[in-house]
């Protein structure tokens, strides 16, 4: 191997630098300038750790780290790649604004155990970075449960009956799913092919049969159902009883990436994508997949409460990023790699929006935001930005990355699938641009709030209007996360 510009263990300590930070946050509970200091002190240096290898990886390299030898074929290892470097980024970058975010609203609300809700968010992005680095499907599968357990906190965080009752579907659906289909998917697959490590050509014989290729496809899909497609989704509306900066953990830093980017990996790495194509099963994911984004889409479109909306707008999201990947050309394949940056950024200055209203107002409904643009500039102006992103319109980054599941869909024959992305763009405008409407355009006697400007906290507007700039800025300069998509895609076969 040649020799790494970094410290070989680069990968570990990345994910290493949260955990420590853990101890640190507890012990500091009864300062919290301290306690939130750790944690940006923690989100600062693990974006730095990845960051310094991103040279590396876009110089066309890979770097394997193991850290166990469980048995032949099998170990904890950590494998830093162009796809897992994409998603590190994305997650790291994210948590130093969210924890900024966080700071103005649990203090804006003055929220209770906000000590362990710091320190439950350190240990779920040091999961998620494991998962992003993993270099086999054994590792993946660990970080995964590691994530689901220690979000839970995070879910039921106001531990009163409505928070018990959407943690415990959090985790039923997620610890079921991850243990009845995707653990025994990963036993038989074992049993086949005597490893789970990922490889470009996929690990199954040539002869293996159809029928069980399908199977252990579909209980894949569905045993990693943080990727929230149907029928195994309504853990994720459930959720949304979680304060705001949690629903941004989900939905755009962590919890539902790590969904789609197990389900990519599983799609390109074990399978792949030439015994994909080969036996038409690209076509089954697109199918499950399609449904997903098209009936998710028509749903949001029902929800007048602002997280619940977006929510299903997610679950939508999270099904194109695993459309592009089944439709299994160059541009399709690269395109979904590139939308779990772009869909991160736009989703999350939403939910921070959707936070900073309820601060602000006590607002959750969107019948009870009418004319807020007025009161709430900044944040309304920011939440327009966020929908052009997911979207897919421009000066937003959302554009580029479904340009290319497009024209994915057309290198590859598929145009059924290209309709369904073109409707449910225009289904995402259909639930996304009425509220940007109703809050700047209304008429003043039909207002519900007054023209004074009075936006939330500092630590809640920054962070949005944050994430909406940089959204803007990915339209005009997506070039390094292309590019880190690009030799992902290499790395695949495509």
């Amino acid at each position: 191997m040649t020799e790494l510009p970094f410290i070989p263990a680069t990968p570990a300590l990345a994910i290493l630098v949260s955990l420590v930070a853990v101890p640190l946050i507890y012990l500091s509970g009864r300062r919290p300038n301290l306690r939130e200091g750790w944690t940006l002190l923690a989100a600062g240096l693990k974006f730095l750790l990845i960051l310094s290898m991103a040279q590396w990886i876009l110089a066309g390299n890979t770097h394997t780290y193991e850290l166990i030898r469980i048995l032949p074929g099998l170990s904890l290892s950590l494998t830093v790649d162009g796809f897992g470097m994409l998603f590190g980024l994305v997650a790291s970058s994210l948590w130093i604004i969210t924890s900024v975010y966080s700071i103005g609203y649990m203090r804006g609300l003055n929220e209770h155990a906000q000590t362990r809700f710091f320190a439950c968010f350190a240990v779920a992005l040091a999961a998620t970075v494991g998962v992003a680095f993993a270099g086999n499907l054994f590792t993946l599968y660990v970080f995964y449960e590691i994530l689901s357990l220690s979000t839970y906190p995070l879910v039921t965080h106001h531990q009163d009956k409505e928070a018990r009752g959407g943690g415990r579907k959090y985790l039923t659906y997620l610890l079921s799913t991850s243990i009845g289909l995707a653990l025994p998917a990963m036993l038989i697959t074992y049993h086949l092919t005597g490893t789970l490590e990922f490889s470009s050509m996929g690990i199954f014989p040539a002869d293996t049969a159809k029928p069980l290729l399908t199977i252990l496809l579909l209980m894949f899909m569905f045993g990693f159902s943080k990727a929230g497609m149907m029928p195994f989704h309504s853990w994720l509306p459930g959720a949304m009883v979680a304060p705001t900066p949690v629903s941004a953990l989900l939905h755009a830093v962590a919890v539902v990436k790590v969904g789609v980017f197990s389900v990519v990996r599983v799609i390109t790495g074990i399978f792949g994508i030439d015994l994909l194509t080969a036996t038409s099963l690209n076509t089954l994911i697109c199918l499950v997949a399609g449904f997903t984004v098209i009936t998710s889409s028509l749903i949001a479109l029902s929800q007048d409460n602002l997280k619940r909306r977006l929510a299903f707008s997610t679950i939508g999201q999270l099904s194109y990023i695993i459309l592009g990947a089944g439709v299994a050309s160059t541009l399709a394949v690269q395109g979904s790699m590139l939308h779990i940056a772009m869909h991160a950024f736009g989703k999350i200055t939403l939910f921070f929006c959707a936070g900073a209203i309820f601060v602000a107002t006590g607002k959750k409904y969107i019948s009870e935001m009418v004319g807020i643009g007025r009161r709430m500039p900044v944040t309304m102006i920011a939440f327009f930005v966020g929908s052009l992103s997911v979207i897919g319109l421009p000066p937003a980054g959302g554009l580029i990355s479904k340009w290319y599941m497009v024209l994915g869909a057309m290198q590859a024959d598929m145009l059924w699938v290209m309709v369904i992305y073109l409707i449910s763009s225009f289904l995402n405008a259909a639930y996304f641009l009425p509220i940007v409407y109703r809050a700047f355009f209304c008429r003043s006697e039909e207002a519900l709030f007054e023209n004074k400007v009075a936006e939330a906290p500092w630590r809640c507007v920054v962070p949005l209007a944050l994430t909406a700039l940089i959204s803007i800025m990915l339209f005009f300069f997506s070039y390094p996360f292309f590019e880190l998509a690009a030799v992902a895609v290499q790395g695949s076969g495509q």
